[in-house]
């Protein structure tokens, strides 16, 4: 039983959870806004990893979206930055998303007031 369980446990695939966004900035600048996002994610390399952020207005319009194209294994949490998207006026905040490339669209959701 035991060599069973180390067979099993050898060939499991590395977990490395949900993507978390842990902070993120808001920023007006003349051609629209930029978003400054930090995610931690345990990126276990090309087959597990953080792939992607996102800004959403209440609605659910996504006003600008960031693709990471690569792991992140030795920068955790890490930070990048999207410039000139545009927010509709009137909206006083977004939802911060993010992706993993197995989980998908993480249901943790960071809220956002636009300064």
């Amino acid at each position: 039983m035991r060599a069973l369980l180390l067979i099993f446990f050898a060939a499991a695939p590395a977990f490395a959870g949900e993507v978390e966004v842990v902070d993120a900035t808001a920023t007006r600048e003349a051609g629209g806004w930029r978003f400054d996002v930090t995610l931690r994610h345990e990126d276990t390399g090309w087959e597990h990893y953080a792939d992607a952020w996102r800004v959403v207005g209440p609605d659910g319009a996504v006003y600008g979206q960031r693709t990471l194209l690569h792991p992140h294994l030795d920068e955790q949490p890490f930070t990048r930055s999207l410039g000139g998207v545009a927010i509709p006026e009137g909206v006083s905040r977004v939802l911060i998303e993010a992706r993993d490339n197995v989980d998908g669209w993480s249901p943790r959701v960071l809220e956002l007031p636009l300064p």
